[in-house]
């Protein structure tokens, strides 16, 4: 696939999502790489072109540099956007209450603590859907139970056998101080966000450093 012919599809995706303004995104590939610029109105429709360009096949990585700037009624005090940031993070199920948030010029910096990595994760993604947030800083420390590689191993092979994609033995997991290290090669951005997904999910794992290279069958 042309560099064109990648950009093109990037933009046709873009413009199907019900959730992206297409027309003030600037989309440009190289090399299976995709770099997305301009200027949109919220963090959540960063995040939401990122998505949606990732599900293109064909793409290897993307360079978000989309800017955030919020309309005037969109923006609140930093006090009120604390609290709606708090009440959001209260409403999710998935979300401990030992986690806490600061707001400073419309960034949320998260703290506290939690057990699981999708917990940290679940945080992020409430407090960035939240109207006036503008970017998100995770400082949440996960508790300290050393991660298993083969629970681990077995996580991704539960998650991955379902759709018959790749095998688990395929990529390489190591561990080292609540880290885990990913690498090999699939197929997909599904099968690397399955793969990713199922590590992060599993117990003691602190960060998942993701060398997973995605080169599109």
């Amino acid at each position: 696939m042309s560099n064109n012919e990648l950009e093109l599809d990037v933009r046709d995706e873009l413009t199907r999502d019900p959730k992206v303004d297409a027309k003030v995104i600037a989309v440009s590939a190289a090399d299976g790489v995709v770099t997305l610029r301009g200027t949109v109105g919220s963090f959540r429709a960063k995040l939401a072109a990122k998505r949606a360009a990732e599900r293109v096949h064909g793409v290897e990585k993307i360079e978000n540099h989309l800017q955030v700037r919020l309309g005037g009624g969109d923006t609140k005090p930093d006090a009120k956007l604390r609290a709606d940031v708090l009440q959001a993070l209260m409403h999710d199920g998935d979300v401990p209450h030992t986690v806490d948030a600061q707001v400073e010029h419309g960034v949320v910096t998260l703290t506290g603590k939690a057990e699981w990595q999708f917990q940290r994760e679940e945080a992020e993604r409430v407090a960035g859907n939240v109207v006036g947030v503008w970017g998100v800083l995770d400082e949440i420390v996960l508790e300290d139970p050393k991660p298993d590689v083969g629970a681990i191993r077995g996580a991704i092979e539960e998650a991955l056998k379902r759709d018959a994609k790749i095998e688990a033995d395929e990529l390489s997991i190591t561990s080292s101080s609540g880290a885990v290290t990913i690498e090999g090669v699939v197929g997909s951005w599904s099968e690397h966000d399955d793969a990713i997904s199922a590590a992060r999910a599993a117990p003691g794992v602190k960060h998942v450093h993701d060398h997973i290279e995605v080169h599109p069958k």
